[in-house]
């Protein structure tokens, strides 16, 4: 029998399909996973609802859903970005899934490719959900698409870095507890939910250089006040992204 005669032939997919089919692999485990679903989708879409409905929290004049929204934007991000990736990538590394992906034609570049790819399409399906309900709830974006974009990429490639970073040099456990109370920190402090500028004078520098607050008031100066790109918001972003990816790819351990 000729070697012409095999179909498909034998051999690797190119690289391109390879990281597509992880990419949907890696979308659908993270969407039918609850505890994904409830940190990245339905913590974000009740804290919108309920701080937006009830007057809890001063966050200045106007409506509250119009300060609220940017947040929970990037707070969504942080979920799936940071949070969601931290743990279910431990996990993969606890359980040998890494390794043995590592040890397969797909490359391990192309694996966190793949992953990162996954949190995009999840961020995309986020953002849409959360603007629906935003807008159902009143608010009224003004600004530049093309600013939110940019801040939400930057963003992303920040808490991915961060992300990563943990789950490859914790164990999975610690890297739960890690994440979750992170999260929860952040959530409290970063602007998301209460204006910064409740906080006392002193930590409130500190807070600022935090990426989610970053990201909140940026997106805040955008779809809020109007304002083109908010320059020192990206740059913190941008410094945590090169620091946490940089990390990341020094001390990131497969095993």
């Amino acid at each position: 029998m000729s070697a012409g005669t095999f179909a498909p032939r034998p051999g690797a997919a190119p690289v391109s399909r390879m990281i597509a089919a992880q990419t949907a692999l890696e979308t659908r485990m993270l969407l039918r996973n609850g505890e994904q679903l409830l940190l990245t989708v339905i913590i974000p879409a009740l804290l919108l609802v309920l701080f937006s409905s009830v007057d809890v929290v001063d966050t200045g004049a106007g409506k509250s859903v119009d300060f609220l929204a940017p947040g929970v934007l990037a707070l969504a991000v942080m979920s799936t970005a940071f949070t969601g990736q931290a743990i279910a990538t431990g996990f993969d590394r606890r359980y040998g899934v890494l390794k043995r992906l590592g040890a397969s034609p797909l490359p391990r570049w192309a694996l966190m490719a793949s992953k990162t790819l996954s949190v995009l399409v999840t961020e995309v399906l986020q953002v849409a959900l959360l603007t629906v309900i935003a807008l159902g709830l009143g608010w009224s974006p003004h600004g530049d698409p093309l600013s939110v974009a940019v801040l939400l990429l930057l963003g992303t490639a920040a808490f991915s870095g961060l992300g990563l970073l943990m789950a490859g040099t914790l164990k999975a456990e610690v890297t739960l507890a890690a994440a979750n109370l992170v999260f929860l920190l952040l959530l409290v402090g970063g602007g998301v939910i209460v204006p910064l500028d409740k906080f006392p004078d002193a930590v409130r520098p500190v807070l600022e250089l935090l990426p989610i607050a970053a990201l909140s008031d940026g997106l805040r100066e955008v779809l809020r006040e109007g304002s083109g790109l908010p320059w020192g918001d990206a740059a913190v972003l941008a410094v945590w992204a090169v620091l946490g990816l940089g990390a990341a790819a020094k001390f990131f351990r497969w095993e």
